[in-house]
């Protein structure tokens, strides 16, 4: 389902806007930094989902663009049959930064849609703003051109959350194969959670209001069907989505950061680290977290991203530049957790004898690391079993990492910053580099370092029990 938060930057204590959340998907997750490609004449991209998924439908192939931008992102391995590898969220070197958030359609959309459904996924639209937009709003109409010229082969319903510095936008694309979506625009006096993607009631009867854009079809359709009476309000929720209005969890988050917006400091980073974090929010349902600064530095290798592996519950934020080389090999894909592997092997014996699919596309050399992702949940599971013990510690400790982490930043910006000054952007981005993997590989250090006194404690005070029910906090979603 995932989850997604937008700050608006008249809110926070350092002016600037924030785009945060995580993945809800239980199939691995990774770290990537995708660098800016070139691409020749009559290139194209294959989109869509296949006869196999969820919702059946046909890939399509598209136009892909000249030139794609830089841009980091989490990827999985696995959704309702949509073909991997899959992204819902991350960064692009032009400030722009996407979630997709789960948002149902209602049942009778769904049962319309048609099972040769082609045009770009959830996934593909999350990953072609990365690629392509260069503001949130182009990011929106590259969503609205892309349904209109290509459909939108969906599983039940999406949507997206697409930021810059100065604006944000909830866009939400309908099951059904009718082309239909809608998108509000956030600004900065904004707070707003997702969980599912929400929009509530559309001033139709302006058609060129500044903060709603929708399909051309959005209510004629919606009047064909009878579901909008003339004169009544254009209500999308009721309308096209689950009718349920804004849930619990959300009505809790945003009271609990207007609250806190409210204070003469406002909104910090390590109040929206808490809100990505918290134990009523977070589990085990969450792949990852994500807290992005949204703001233009003077050189956009300094651009970056808040990364956890697994949820931020069970480990620390830390930061990924996008001026970095690489990542380490412990952040990339590992088996654990990957769909298809428990059928694979890391040796050529079968794939030479006719089996190619006998073969693990992971490189053996990154398998002989540790799964960061393997690290941290294995925490989790730890800190769950005996969550008054542990997780008041654990807890801390993230706390006290990022609280240092935040200090050093303007420090190591500034280095870097001058390097390029120099024009030693090689330097800078070694230096980059150097920095984020040694922050990386201390936080997964520090990670195995608590489990392994965690399991510690647990065996001499607690014991392992071999069954039972998982354990997890009581979670408001």
């Amino acid at each position: 389902m995932s989850y997604g938060l937008y700050i608006g930057k008249n809110l926070t204590a350092d002016g600037i806007a924030y785009l945060a959340g995580y993945g809800d998907e239980p199939s691995s997750h990774w770290l990537e930094i995708e660098p800016r490609r070139h691409h020749g004449p009559g290139e194209m991209i294959t989109v869509g989902v296949t006869p196999s998924a969820d919702l059946p439908g046909l890939l399509l192939q598209i136009p892909q663009v000249d030139e794609t931008a830089r841009h980091i992102r989490v990827s999985y391995s696995y959704y309702k049959g949509v073909p991997a590898p899959l992204t819902n969220g991350g960064l692009n070197e032009y400030g722009v930064a996407v979630r997709d958030i789960w948002s149902t359609s209602r049942a009778e959309l769904i049962a319309m849609t048609p099972p040769t459904q082609t045009g770009p996924n959830y996934s593909d639209l999350a990953r072609l703003v990365l690629e392509r937009a260069r503001t949130a709003r182009e990011g929106v109409e590259l969503i609205a051109s892309m349904i209109a010229e290509h459909g939108y082969s969906d599983y039940g319903g999406n949507s997206h959350l697409i930021a810059d510095p100065d604006e944000a936008w909830v866009v939400i694309e309908c099951s059904g194969g009718r082309k239909l979506w809608a998108a509000e625009r956030l600004g900065a006096d904004s707070i707003r959670a997702s969980r599912p993607g929400f929009i509530g009631v559309i001033p139709i009867e302006t058609p060129d209001h500044p903060d709603f854009l929708y399909a051309p079809n959005l209510v004629s359709f919606a009047r064909a069907q009878g579901w909008h009476a003339d004169g009544a309000p254009f209500d999308f929720n009721k309308i096209y989505g689950d009718g349920k209005g804004r849930w619990a969890g959300v009505r809790w988050i945003e009271a609990e950061m207007q609250a806190r917006a409210a204070r003469p400091e406002k909104i910090g980073l390590a109040d929206i680290m808490w809100a990505v974090r918290t134990e009523k929010l977070t589990g085990d349902t969450a792949g990852y977290g994500q807290v992005v600064p949204l703001h233009h530095p003077r050189h956009d290798a300094l651009r970056y991203l808040w990364h956890t592996q697994v949820g931020a519950v069970a480990a620390p934020f830390a930061p990924v530049f996008m001026g970095m080389r690489e990542v380490p090999e412990e952040f990339r894909q590992h088996r654990y957790l990957t769909s298809g592997e428990a059928s694979r092997f890391m040796d050529l014996r079968h794939a030479r004898s006719g089996r190619p699919d006998s073969l693990s596309p992971i490189p053996q050399s990154i398998e002989a690391t540790r799964s960061a992702a393997q690290v941290f949940k294995r925490l989790l599971y730890l800190v769950f079993q005996n969550q008054a013990a542990f997780l008041p510690e654990v807890t801390a400790t993230w706390v006290a990492i990022e609280r240092r982490l935040a200090q050093a930043q303007p420090l190591v910006i500034r280095t870097a910053e001058t390097l390029i000054d120099a024009d030693e952007s090689d330097l800078a981005r070694d230096y980059l580099t150097y920095y984020g993997r040694t922050e990386l590989l201390s936080a997964l250090a520090l990670g195995e370092s608590l489990a392994e006194s965690i399991e510690a404690r647990t065996r001499a005070l607690y014991g392992i029990p071999s069954q039972g029910e998982p354990l997890s906090p009581e979670q408001i979603w």
